[in-house]
């Protein structure tokens, strides 16, 4: 066995938990998991929430992480019908989710004159 920097063992041990904490984002992954009886076993996981929530790109992986603390959850999510449930909820929020008062997510306007910039 080769000795390995610890601070590269421990980068890569972050970056492959960050992947499979992101990966939960996905219902159907969460399907596979859950008819494999894998879920019941990702307690440890819960750390992502409060230490290092800032890396995670796909937020509804934090949710469904926080879901799959109830043993409920984590049995129903062997159905085919809970599996398009969540699909179907995680879409409508997409679909109808709307940024905050104050947030402009328009393109910039390219014309001067909308801009109010005078030219010279």
């Amino acid at each position: 066995a080769t000795t390995e920097d610890p601070r590269a063992a421990n980068r890569d041990k972050f970056e492959l938990e960050l992947e499979f904490v992101q990966s939960l984002a996905n219902p159907y992954y969460l399907h596979s998991l859950a008819q494999q009886n894998i879920l019941d076993h990702l307690h440890s996981l819960t750390i992502w929430k409060k230490d290092y929530a800032m890396f995670i790109h796909y937020p509804h992986a934090l949710h469904h992480l926080d879901l799959l603390q109830h043993a409920q959850f984590r049995s129903e999510m062997k159905k085919d019908e809970w599996r398009e449930y969540l699909n179907q909820k995680q879409y409508d929020h997409w679909r109808t989710w709307r940024d905050y008062p104050g947030i402009s997510t328009s393109v910039a306007p390219t014309d001067p004159q909308e801009t109010g910039v005078q030219l010279q």
